[in-house]
């Protein structure tokens, strides 16, 4: 490959991705406590919870991935919308997200449910540390937009989610987001 330039649009994403994934609530139902919210917003309308577009690079080591996710508002019951989520195949690769806009809550948790949350917000630069599952929410009114740069040889582990879910997850509170633990809601 060459060197090449991506460059955002107004909405701080991609534009010309060489790949786009979206995420509708039918995609995402299983990841929400409240399952019952969940085919609530199915049967009106299946809306999209996110979307990533991505800029394919050969999976390799040194190579970099990045891409620019849209998560939009909006609650499953008070959980908040957010990503699936996802361990990397690789255990020894980080991850670095950059806030665009928008106001969110990246939370990370480790194999014996250790978790941290962070407040993802205008300018936030994160670094994931390897090892950590990690996941993102919209906690605001507007869409959070982020930028993800990660080893392009990283690898997604979505199974592993899928099948034991995060022990937290963040819900509406009285007063903003709260971390809960998810057998709570259920």
């Amino acid at each position: 490959m060459e060197p090449f330039v991506k460059f955002t649009g107004a909405s701080g994403l991609m534009e010309q991705p060489d790949n786009v994934v979206i995420r509708k609530m039918s995609d995402m139902a299983a990841a929400y406590a409240d399952s019952q919210k969940a085919r609530q917003w199915i049967e009106n309308g299946d809306p999209v919870v996110y979307e990533m577009l991505e800029a394919l690079v050969p999976q390799a080591a040194g190579e970099l991935m990045f891409c620019t996710t849209r998560i939009n508002p909006g609650t499953v019951g008070r959980e908040y919308f957010m990503t699936k989520g996802h361990y990397h195949e690789d255990p020894t690769t980080a991850e670095i997200y950059y806030t665009v806009s928008g106001r969110g809550i990246l939370l990370a948790e480790t194999k014996d449910r250790r978790h941290v949350a962070l407040e993802m917000r205008k300018g936030s630069i994160i670094h994931v540390e390897p090892g950590w599952a990690h996941r993102t929410y919209n906690t605001g009114e507007e869409p959070l937009v982020f930028l993800a740069v990660y080893p392009a040889n990283a690898g997604h582990d979505y199974r592993t989610i899928e099948q034991e879910g995060f022990a937290h997850t963040v819900v509406k509170g009285d007063n903003g987001p709260v971390v809960v633990k998810t057998s709570t809601l259920r």
